[in-house]
């Protein structure tokens, strides 16, 4: 059953019998998929463990407003976004009065994070993707690293094409500049 499709995998979510055991498959088919998106956003290890967690809870709640006419990993990295900022909401609100902002906090747990397994060049882009806004920073990862397409974006995000491009396009613009600095 692994190997398993995605219009059937998706007929399998709708019949109440079935709904369990196909969810288990959609855990164990994107759980290193939204890992990897989540710990780019987030950046810490732990934390995002805990958010794909909360995702997945999220997702198995909420399986009842899922329009099955949509793709599900689009619908995931929905859900795994929008918990993302909440959360970064959250740390930022704690940082408010703190003598540091929350990015420079993440930068400073690339540098010790024993789960980092990147080399200075891999150390120096993530800095300077922290250094973006975060929809930026958003577009640029799901681009750059989940190779989506824009209209895949403009569904995960609920943003125009457009729109996207730009920001993307400013992202890279930003990016560049910081690495060609020192």
């Amino acid at each position: 059953m692994s190997n398993i499709d995605n219009k059937e995998l998706l007929e399998k979510l709708q019949n109440k019998d079935t709904r369990k055991e196909a969810f288990n498959l959609v855990v164990e088919k994107y759980s290193t998929q939204l890992y990897y998106h989540i710990r780019r956003i987030v950046i810490d290890h732990d934390d995002t463990n805990d958010l794909v967690q909360d995702t997945f809870i999220k997702a198995w709640t909420n399986l009842d407003k899922f329009r099955f006419d949509s793709a599900i990993y689009t619908w995931l990295f929905r859900i795994a976004t929008n918990t993302c900022l909440n959360f970064i909401d959250r740390k930022k609100r704690q940082f408010t009065f703190s003598a540091i902002n929350y990015e420079d906090d993440l930068a400073s747990k690339i540098e010790t994070d024993v789960y980092f397994d990147g080399d200075e060049i891999q150390k120096k882009l993530q800095k300077a993707i922290l250094q973006l806004p975060t929809k930026q920073r958003l577009v640029f990862n799901m681009k750059y690293y989940d190779e989506l397409k824009y209209d895949e974006m403009s569904e995960i995000l609920k943003t125009s094409v457009g729109g996207l491009k730009a920001s993307y396009h400013h992202a890279v613009t930003k990016i560049e500049k910081y690495l060609n600095e020192d």
